[in-house]
């Protein structure tokens, strides 16, 4: 039995090495504003195709010592870093939620915090190809599910009151990824709005809106709460960090994408902690 186990994350540790040599792609395209499908993988020095047998995720970069078989222009060890990335994504899933529409939709979820997350550190850029389509895909993951008879029955109890339907935001799962989307992305746009009053600078992009909008439609409201509060501890250590490295200088930009990803990973595995555990008993 053990070793059907070890079978079945093998198995899944490729299928997510596989899915992050696509990742690579979208991850150097995207920002660039060329098509993820044409042209096929080629050396971005030389421009030649990679052949598939080239091509293999991981193994291919290790054997070929991160060169081009063509030219021997190095490959970014960014490459090797996201597939082996999606690769444990995909065992952590697994092993977390099993073989389940749920470790499926998580999936999406994840991997696109991947992206979002390298594109960010290099460009200070989110994709809205990316977090628009991802707050659908997690409203339409909150409607699946939904009960809908048990919804209907709530709905026809409270005669349609919405003040008491709000009571019941957590128990109705498309309730939740509703205003878990709302909620995210209002929340931080009011945060950036203060900050701008205050310092008379930008300090919030409206991508960073977008991703906490997102992260609310696939984990609901109360993540909201503590990926803001999570992201920011850890973004004012870093920031710190940052100041210090740069002699004071404050007007360092850092990518906030990265620290809000980092804390919805954190939550969906974790559950928030305290934070968690405080909702669900009161």
């Amino acid at each position: 039995m053990l070793s059907e186990f070890y079978v079945l994350y093998i198995l899944a540790f490729i299928f997510g090495a596989i899915l992050g040599s696509f990742l690579n792609v979208c991850i150097y395209r995207l920002p660039k504003n060329i098509s993820i499908i044409n042209p096929p993988s080629h050396c971005t020095s030389c421009k030649k195709p990679i052949k598939f047998y080239n091509n293999i995720p991981i193994l291919s970069f290790i054997l070929l010592g991160g060169r081009c078989k063509s030219c021997g222009s190095n490959f970014s060890p960014i490459y090797l870093i996201v597939e082996i990335l999606a690769g444990l994504i995909t065992v952590f899933l697994v092993w977390r939620f099993g073989l389940t529409l749920q470790t499926l939709f998580y999936l999406i979820f994840l991997l696109s915090l991947v992206v979002i997350t390298f594109i960010d550190i290099e460009y200070m850029i989110i994709p809205n190809v990316i977090t628009i389509p991802g707050i659908i895909i997690g409203i339409i993951y909150g409607a699946l599910r939904t009960d809908w008879t048990n919804l209907w029955n709530i709905l026809k109890t409270t005669n349609f009151n919405l003040t008491i339907i709000t009571s019941y935001i957590s128990e109705v799962p498309v309730f939740d990824s509703l205003f878990g989307a709302i909620f995210g992305g209002g929340l931080l746009f009011l945060i950036g709005v203060v900050y701008q009053i205050i310092r008379k600078r930008e300090g919030m992009g409206m991508g960073d809106v977008k991703l906490l909008s997102m992260i609310g439609a696939f984990l609901g409201w109360k993540a909201v709460i503590f990926v803001a509060l999570f992201s920011s501890l850890i973004g004012t250590f870093v920031g710190l960090a940052v100041i210090i490295y740069k002699k004071g200088d404050l007007k360092y930009a850092i990518p906030f994408g990265p620290f809000l990803s980092l804390a919805a990973v954190f939550y969906l595995f974790s559950g928030g902690f305290s934070l968690h555990l405080w909702f669900s008993t009161n």
